[in-house]
């Protein structure tokens, strides 16, 4: 059972002049006997009265304590706090409270910082990028189609991908995003420029540009030898992707894929069995 605020009343309950036994008083207070026991124990608050057959009993006095211990511990005081203010004569009690209202204060700044973050991370999760229509296409450009972004959601939002891209969506703004784009698009330059002057699949400089993407894709998660396989064949697949690394280079998804799969052979990785990991 929780204990709970005084009840109204229980004054002229408690004026009995035999006492209150601790079940009455537990009863009245909302509080338990096991509660009640402990205060007992450490000194806290004691019966003052025993009945001949050895039971304690509340006297008024007792209760009126035992009324301020209650309000003290609702406003969240120690029992340590609320002893010194009810026993030491020189204790400065609104000096106490106003410091244990200062600690109640900064606590709610932390509680409605995470529920900020709270709300931005189930954002996240329902939406995957925090910008607006507008600010998606300033930071992706004019051809970015925001619709994209819930697609995305519909196939993998219960994958354990679309958690990690939504958890550190949920940590950034434009600029965080700028970021990304500008690395994701130098990093397609360099595939054009290194298609250009013929690079060949299994060269250094390609195997470089593989591990390279693998660096800049992991802005959105991280992603293994095996899993990249299978993104450079959705990358020649998809009628969409394949539409903008053709745009950057005609072949270029052709390309792509062609330098993946001779990388993943050299680190023992076969891309007609990779699998999505």
């Amino acid at each position: 059972m929780r204990d709970s605020p005084v009840p109204a009343g229980l004054g002229g309950a408690a004026a009995s002049a035999d006492g209150l036994t601790v079940g009455r008083v537990a009863d009245s207070l909302g509080l338990t006997v096991r509660t009640l026991h402990h205060w007992d124990a450490v000194g806290l608050a004691c019966p003052s009265l025993r009945t001949p057959g050895g039971y304690r009993l509340y006297t008024a006095q007792d209760v009126e304590r035992l009324q301020r211990i209650v309000v003290y511990r609702e406003l969240g005081l120690g029992l340590t706090a609320i002893r010194a203010l009810l026993d030491d004569p020189h204790a400065a009690a609104p000096a106490e409270l106003r410091r244990h209202r200062e600690r109640i204060r900064e606590r709610i700044a932390r509680l409605e910082q995470l529920d900020t973050g709270l709300e931005r991370m189930i954002s996240a999760h329902e939406r995957g990028i925090l910008l607006t229509s507008e600010q998606q296409r300033a930071v992706f450009g004019p051809d970015w189609d925001p619709a994209w972004v819930e697609g995305a959601r519909m196939r993998w939002g219960t994958t354990a991908q679309w958690a990690q891209y939504a958890e550190r969506s949920a940590e950034r703004g434009p600029e965080e995003w700028q970021a990304i784009a500008d690395a994701m698009a130098e990093f397609e330059g360099a595939l054009a420029d290194a298609l250009d002057h013929g690079v060949a699949p299994g060269e250094p400089a390609a195997d470089r540009l593989v591990d390279r993407h693998r660096e800049v894709f992991s802005a959105y998660f991280p992603l293994s030898r095996s899993m990249q396989v299978c993104l450079a064949r959705m990358y020649r697949a998809d009628p969409a992707f394949a539409a903008h690394y053709d745009g950057i280079r005609p072949g270029l998804a052709d390309w792509f894929r062609a330098i993946v799969d001779e990388s993943a052979r050299a680190h023992g990785v076969d891309p007609d069995t990779a699998v999505w990991e």
